[in-house]
C-alpha cells in the first residue's frame, strides 16, 4: 500500500490551492462561453470549471473566478448577469488552439471571435452567437447565479438551462448518442495543458452510475 502525504488546504495559498484542485480533477471539459455586452460586443472565453447538472430541465454550470492581479469580475460574468443569456461552445482537437487564444486577458472592447479567428453563427433563441467551428453548441438561459467568494480565489457559479442544441453532422446519432470519434473532444488539465480523449474502453457492469 502506498504512503500518502497529508495536506491541510487551509495552509495553502490561493495559487497552490488552484494548482492542486485543477491538477487533481482531470480531465475536465472546457465550456467555451460566448456572450455579448450591452453594446453588442462579442465575448468568447474558456472555462474548465464546467459540467452538466441534470437532464430535466437540461442544466449546465460553469464557474468564472477572480483572477490576479486585480481580481475583477470577468466580462463573461458581467454580460450574463446583465442579459441572462449565453452559449456553451464545445472544444475539440480542431478548435483547441483557437480556444486557447481566448484565454488571454484582453480589454472588454476586444472581439474575441476575431482574436480567435473563428466564425460566428447566429443562435436560434438567444442573442449571443455561437462558434461555427465547434462540433456542439448549447444555447442557454440563466437559471441562477451563486456567489462563492468575492476575494482572491473566489468566484461564482453560473447555472444555465439549455434551451437549444446544435450538433455538427455526424456527431449526433439518431439514437440520441454522440460519436466520440467524430466529436474528438479534448480535456483541460492545468494552465495551457490539455489531453486527447481518444483511448476509450468499456467495463461490463450491472450497476448504473
Amino acid at each position: 500500500m502506498a504512503n500518502h502525504i497529508e495536506i491541510d488546504p487551509a495552509r495553502l495559498d490561493t495559487q497552490a490551492l488552484f494548482n492542486v484542485l485543477t491538477g487533481s480533477i482531470v480531465p475536465r471539459p472546457i465550456g467555451w462561453v460566448s456572450t455579448v455586452d450591452q453594446e453588442g460586443t462579442r465575448n468568447l472565453a474558456p472555462y474548465s470549471m464546467f459540467t452538466a447538472v441534470c437532464a430535466k430541465p437540461p442544466t449546465v454550470v460553469f464557474c468564472p473566478s477572480y483572477q490576479p492581479p486585480d481580481f475583477k469580475e470577468k466580462d463573461t460574468y458581467r454580460n450574463i448577469a446583465a442579459s441572462g443569456e449565453f452559449v456553451i461552445n464545445f472544444v475539440n482537437e480542431d478548435t483547441v488552439e483557437a480556444m486557447d487564444r481566448t484565454a488571454a486577458d484582453v480589454a472588454p472592447s476586444v472581439d474575441e471571435f476575431e482574436l480567435a479567428g473563428v466564425t460566428s453563427l447566429p443562435s436560434k433563441l438567444v442573442k449571443p452567437p455561437r462558434v461555427a467551428e465547434s462540433p456542439i453548441a448549447f444555447e442557454c438561459k440563466l437559471h441562477e447565479l451563486i456567489t462563492i467568494g468575492l476575494t482572491s480565489g473566489g468566484g461564482h457559479l453560473v447555472i444555465g438551462t439549455v434551451v437549444h442544441m446544435h450538433f455538427q453532422e455526424g456527431v449526433y446519432t439518431d439514437d440520441n448518442h454522440i460519436h466520440f470519434d467524430r466529436f474528438r473532444p479534448i480535456g483541460g488539465l492545468v494552465g495551457h495543458s490539455y489531453a486527447h480523449i481518444s483511448d476509450l474502453f468499456d467495463i461490463d457492469s450491472a450497476s448504473s452510475r
